[in-house]
């Protein structure tokens, strides 16, 4: 019977899987290299920012059934949940992985099962882990059990889909397999569908790559409802009203930890196939340029007097704290090549993480040109145009999201442009 877990990683992921399994009156044993955030959670203060989080964790830890460190613990199930990013090059980095998994083999036991949450290329089970486990010298699938079991959840809705949705379990044997599934029942509804480890690691990949190549459709379309004239949203709206259509929405650019790096882990694996994979990775990367080269022309039809930019959102969704990825920096840093001048905030990022941030929304209007929206935050939806032209020296707001009222601006005075419609 499983009555502890070691969790390794206690990020965006890891933290809120410890936490629900806690809360199932599981003894489970946080881990991670970062000791700021280690001290943190030993103090119940979040570093991370999700939805529920905060209560869920301190009724954990006054039950008794969260702790938190640097060093893992023996467990019965050890759960890695460490980040797997791209390097410069765009390759895959499973070096954390790697040594996630080396950091758990001194405390493995006969009968425990590893499960790898993090998003990762295909046949990384099999070729980085597997053999790290090996030097454990307990004989894998019959004295150690092994499985893949991707994390499939959003930012901001964590728990919810934690709990409903479906859930794939690869192992490297079928016990392994069934020794998962039995573990997630715990606070699982979805079903829970058993597969072989590198068909759950494919499965994963395929899931977000399949959403970056319809995006990068979507921002194509964008491109061309620009000159068009058209508004490429509305037109979206219409489009998938048809029961076999499902476009998804243009933005400034793709982020987050998946969509923006796992498409690459294919791209990677097969150079020479994965060429649609890769047109959707380029095209999706190369939005930023696109909305700076956009800013630039509405300053120049607007005569601004500057060319000061007030710089709305550094989260890559709406209503998070996770800036991973995000092509807010990236459009900053295409804005700062056109020599223009930015300012930058966002509401939920409580600390300055970029050089260009500010923890005050009126300094960073104070004197600017153009506003330009880079992320729906509900802050920004509920923004009164009046005030906000009291502080900007020009009347200009660019909307990437499509989460401002048009009409309202507009009647404030503002000269109001719309990714996909900005004409």
């Amino acid at each position: 019977m499983i009555k502890s877990l070691c969790v390794v990683g206690l990020g965006y992921i890891g933290l809120p899987t410890a936490v629900m399994f806690a809360n199932h009156k599981l003894h489970v044993h946080g881990v991670d290299i970062n000791e700021k955030a280690v001290k943190m959670i030993q103090n119940k203060q979040l570093h991370i920012e999700e939805n529920g989080l905060q209560i869920r964790m301190e009724k954990a830890i006054d039950d008794g059934y969260l702790t938190a460190g640097i060093k893992p613990k023996k467990a019965d199930v050890f759960i890695i949940a460490v980040p797997s990013p791209i390097n410069y090059d765009k390759t895959a980095n499973l070096e954390y992985v790697r040594q996630a998994t080396a950091a758990i083999v001194p405390y493995l036991e006969k009968g425990n099962l590893v499960i790898l949450e993090s998003t990762v290329p295909p046949k990384t089970v099999e070729n980085i882990m597997l053999p790290e486990l090996m030097k454990s010298n307990l004989e894998l699938g019959t004295d150690i059990f092994v499985s893949h079991s991707p994390e499939r959840v959003i930012p901001g809705r964590i728990f919810e889909e934690l709990i409903n949705n479906d859930r794939i379990v690869g192992g490297i044997n079928e016990e392994s397999s069934l020794k998962t599934k039995e573990l997630y029942e715990i606070f699982v509804k979805g079903q829970i569908h058993l597969t072989d480890a590198t068909t759950a690691e494919l499965v994963k990949v395929m899931e977000n790559t399949y959403r970056d190549v319809n995006i990068a459709f979507a921002n194509e379309l964008a491109k061309m409802a620009d000159q068009l004239e058209v508004n490429v949203w509305e037109a979206i709206k219409f489009a998938n009203f048809h029961p076999r259509v499902n476009v998804h929405l243009p933005g400034p650019g793709v982020g987050g930890h998946c969509i923006a790096v796992d498409p690459w882990f294919l791209v990677e694996l097969q150079p020479d196939l994965a060429k649609l994979i890769h047109l959707s990775r380029d095209t999706n990367d190369g939005m930023p340029s696109y909305v700076a080269s956009q800013v630039q022309r509405m300053l120049t039809e607007q005569n601004a007097a500057g060319r000061n930019i007030a710089v709305f959102g550094l989260a890559f969704k709406g209503n998070v704290d996770d800036m991973r990825e995000s092509p807010s920096t990236d459009v900053i840093e295409e804005l700062q090549k056109l020599d223009l001048e930015v300012t930058a905030y966002d509401p939920h990022i409580k600390e300055n993480l970029h050089p260009t941030q500010v923890q005050d929304m009126k300094q960073a209007l104070q004197d600017a040109d153009l506003l330009i929206v880079l992320t729906n935050h509900d802050e920004f939806t509920a923004m009164d145009p009046a005030e906000v032209a009291g502080y900007m020296r020009g009347k200009a707001v660019y909307d990437t999201k499509n989460c401002l009222d048009r009409s309202k601006w507009m009647d404030a005075g503002f000269a109001s442009y719309l990714l996909g419609n900005s004409k």
